[in-house]
């Protein structure tokens, strides 16, 4: 058993991307505008946009919070797409839940998506295309909580910094008990994508995502197992958990000793004995998922720039 347990706190990691934002935007004399819309009732989705407030004012981001009627939200998001002023949007989701709010994440121009849910960048995490452009000049914006756990997986060391870049989860074993399209599933594949063996489980059953033999740069590939939760969790390195229930508790009896627990829904999945397993536990990665929000916003930003000064040269 393990005997001590390290807690992470996501506001410990995300305090080196706030402090280089805000550094940057002050330097820089710049102001991106955020436009968040909210068509929903989901505690969850209004608490996120406080975080995103109240976090985007202490870096000199502005944002705007337009609440809408959902059956106004398309046009709503199109006329953002064509104002100028409005470097990044984003909407909290669910609005209609399922095919409708795919769509909406699709209405959403791609310059302007800081949570990179259109077509486009969904498209690049699960073929592991790494820029906009055939220059490479333009990195891809990735999924926000996606990215936060990265970020997170990435400060406590269990990407391994010796490695080369996109092999560095190579050897891990890790369990997302998440298979959104927002989250879990593009999660698996940006983990695979590094290298990870990545058990993905829903309701429906468990996933196998990997990358194929060796450690050369390849889009991961996905297969259906017939193993249970019960058979991947203890061979796990890392288990990440995502399940927006109060209800669920991942047994700490699963858990291999020494593991990493990390949970990203706005309910504690963990057992309130995790700590006597892991080796580190994360309970939050909400303050992440926002400071990531504002990196993809500076970066589609700056996108913004660039092409208006190409177009008008």
């Amino acid at each position: 058993m393990s005997t001590s347990c390290k807690t992470v706190l996501a506001s410990r990691v995300s305090a080196s991307f706030r402090d280089q934002i805000h550094k940057d935007i002050q330097e820089r004399q710049i102001c991106p505008k955020l436009v968040g819309f909210l068509a929903n009732e989901d505690p969850a989705a209004k608490k996120y946009a406080e975080w995103t407030a109240k976090t985007c004012a202490e870096t000199g981001v502005a944002f705007e919070l337009r609440k809408v009627d959902k059956q106004d939200l398309e046009e709503k998001i199109t006329e953002a797409n064509d104002d100028k002023d409005v470097n990044g949007i984003m909407v909290y989701y669910p609005v209609f839940g399922g095919k409708q709010d795919a769509y909406l994440q699709n209405c959403v121009s791609e310059l302007k998506d800081v949570e990179g849910l259109c077509h486009k960048f969904v498209h690049n995490v699960y073929h592991n295309v790494r820029y906009m452009d055939e220059e490479e000049t333009m990195k891809c914006i990735i999924p926000c909580t996606p990215l936060a756990v990265v970020k997170i997986l990435e400060y406590i060391g269990v990407y391994n910094s010796v490695l080369p870049y996109g092999n560095r989860l190579y050897g891990r074993t890790i369990t997302v008990i998440n298979r959104s399209e927002i989250v879990g599933r593009p999660l698996a594949a940006m983990l695979s994508n590094d290298g990870a063996k990545v058990y993905s489980v829903d309701v429906n059953g468990i996933q196998l995502f990997t990358r194929g033999s060796g450690i050369k740069l390849k889009a991961h590939k996905v297969e259906d197992i017939d193993e249970k939760l019960e058979d991947v969790v203890p061979k796990s390195d890392v288990v990440i958990t995502g399940v927006p229930t109060p209800k669920y508790k991942l047994p700490t009896s699963l858990l291999k000793d020494g593991v990493v627990a990390i949970n990203f829904s706005s309910c504690a999945n963990f057992e309130d004995d995790v700590k006597s397993r892991a080796s580190i536990f994360v309970p939050s990665v909400g303050k992440v998922t926002v400071a990531m929000l504002e990196r993809n916003l500076l970066r589609l930003h700056d996108y913004q720039h660039n092409l208006r000064e190409k177009q008008s040269s």
